[in-house]
């Protein structure tokens, strides 16, 4: 409630400053979720041609290798005192002819409420507080979003009504951004390279290691080189997988191993790449690899993978997270979430065999 109270003190101060508004041709996209929600607004970046984004410091090192984006502001520093506050309203305030609203959580509201841009288009949600209205009065534009909208269609929407996600193709670096020096287990190799996510940033969404190796058993007939993704916190969850796989030449470790902007690279040189909903997943979407996705508990219909992918989920249980309300405990055990029978193994099997051509 304080934003509320912050936002009518200085509403005088923007009336004010809107005295001296003059047109600039600037763009501003605010979201500042992780690394799959911002790939997600990349066709929005392209179809802006360029803007200005105010994003996680989760995800600078991918701002910092991407042609689409003119300037990039990190929403953390601003959060931590009024005066921080302050100086990004005053730096936005006046800066943008266009506000495209993308995360509309009670800090992006208020940043976005302020802005004097003639077009100031919001992101309306499932979940958002009473006194969200107050922000809302100031947008120029509305989309809604329901739980099985997909995201970058409704993200487009706030564009142009008509943009679809096929219209403009994602990106996770732009252009592809290469390493000056690559881990040499990333060599050229014969073979099928599998990347796969080790675990993931919300740990409920982490694909249980007895699962791992009943994928890696079913493929077993296949040349197969399993690559695993992740910084060094997830270690252990690789630890798991190697003690109860015991020792195996064709696991290869790259945890720790990259910085964020050489994941892109890495992950392009797979020839397919096997997650849950993970922010990998949707690098190796953007990069056209081929997914195999253990989606567990999510709606896929709201967000996903949307060029090659294979999904596989959970019989007879409804999904119980959405990107706008992610839950980190679930009612049912990773085991059941990301089970896998004959069948769904066999599918994987065929999936990996299809796309060698």
């Amino acid at each position: 409630m304080n934003y509320v109270l912050i936002y009518l003190l200085l509403t005088p101060f923007r009336l004010l400053m809107r005295l001296c508004y003059r047109p600039t041709g600037r763009s501003l996209v605010i979201q500042t979720a992780k690394i799959g929600d911002f790939i997600n607004i990349t066709p929005m970046l392209r179809a802006l041609g360029q803007a200005d984004v105010l994003i996680s410091q989760a995800v600078e090192p991918l701002a910092r290798h991407d042609d689409t984006i003119s300037r990039y502001f990190l929403i953390e520093p601003y959060k931590r005192s009024f005066f921080n506050k302050l100086k990004l309203v005053f730096t936005l305030m006046n800066r943008y002819d266009k506000v495209y609203l993308v995360q509309p959580n009670s800090v992006n509201l208020f940043f976005a409420a302020l802005c004097n841009a003639p077009e100031r288009m919001f992101l309306r949600t499932y979940v958002r507080k009473s006194y969200h209205a107050v922000f809302y009065r100031r947008a120029t534009g509305i989309v809604d979003h329901g739980r099985q909208d997909l995201t970058l269609d409704s993200y487009l929407k706030l564009i142009d009504r008509r943009y679809r996600y096929t219209d403009f193709p994602k990106h996770a670096t732009s252009p592809l951004w290469v390493p000056p020096n690559p881990p040499a287990a990333l060599a050229a190799s014969p073979g099928i390279k599998i990347g796969i996510s080790i675990s993931a940033g919300n740990k409920a969404k982490t694909i249980p290691p007895e699962v791992w190796l009943q994928i890696m058993d079913r493929l077993s007939d296949l040349p197969c080189t399993f690559y695993a993704f992740g910084p060094p916190a997830e270690q252990p969850w690789l630890d798991a997988l190697l003690k109860l796989a015991g020792p195996r030449d064709n696991i290869v470790s790259l945890i720790g191993q990259l910085r964020l902007e050489e994941v892109p690279w890495a992950i392009a040189r797979m020839n397919c790449y096997i997650s849950s909903d993970s922010g990998n997943a949707y690098i190796a979407d953007a990069e056209s690899v081929p997914i195999i996705m253990l989606y567990g508990p999510c709606e896929v219909r709201e967000q996903r993978p949307v060029n090659n992918v294979l999904f596989i989920g959970p019989e007879g249980i409804p999904a119980s997270t959405y990107v706008f309300a992610t839950r980190f405990h679930f009612d049912q055990p990773a085991q059941v979430l990301f089970g896998l029978n004959e069948e769904k193994l066999d599918k994987i099997h065929q999936f990996i065999t299809a796309n060698l051509g």
